[in-house]
């Protein structure tokens, strides 16, 4: 598909409706998590099937959730906070793992690009500046969208180990605030058993 026909697909407006708008960074996320399953000839996840490890919290991490079905609630979804591009897919009963981490390029955005989308975050563009902005936005989404994935990423299979499927816990009674929370969760504190919260007080 190119860029057009990406855009106008079922699965790309549904990663933007679940993100709220297209982005240059929703592409991103979009090109991985395709570039990610087809390696792995995986499906998405109904439940736990797949694994999807995010090395940021950016916008592309909602088109990965969306198309890989890998979701914080069902344990599939794990954050590593180290502001890169680099996304991992684990399939269980393949027992396959591979890295996705976006190449270094001329897509940046330059310092007219930056200085709207100051402005759009500032609330002080004027709308001619947004429409601007929308039009730069988009022309780097397209460019995105529409780059060969050997271009656009750096791909291998690695070898990591899945988390174990998600638990469900009973919840305990913080002894000092009691509220419930995961018994897994609640540390001690002079004999009592408390919640992580009442920890950091």
């Amino acid at each position: 598909m190119d860029a057009d026909e990406i855009l106008a697909s079922a699965d790309f407006k549904r990663c933007a409706d679940f993100h709220g708008h297209v982005c240059p960074g929703l592409a991103i996320g979009y090109r991985a998590a395709r570039a990610g399953m087809e390696r792995l000839s995986e499906h998405r996840a109904v439940d736990e099937e797949l694994v999807a490890i995010v090395e940021n919290n950016a916008c592309g991490v909602d088109a990965v959730q969306v198309l890989t079905g890998c979701t914080f609630g069902k344990g599939n979804f794990i954050f590593k906070d180290h502001g890169k591009q680099v996304f991992t897919f684990l399939g269980r009963k393949s027992g396959k793992g591979v890295r996705v981490a976006r190449k270094p390029d001329d897509a940046e955005p330059d310092e007219t690009h930056r200085e709207l989308m100051r402005k759009i975050r500032e609330e002080t563009a004027t709308e001619a500046e947004r429409k601007m902005f929308r039009e730069l936005h988009h022309e780097r989404c397209r460019a995105i969208l529409a780059k060969p994935t050997d271009e656009l990423f750096s791909i291998r299979f690695v070898d990591v180990k899945p988390p174990p499927k998600a638990v469900i816990e009973p919840s305990v009674l913080c002894e000092k605030c009691g509220e419930p929370a995961m018994a897994s969760r609640l540390g001690e504190e002079k004999g009592l058993k408390i919640c992580r919260d009442c920890l950091k007080e």
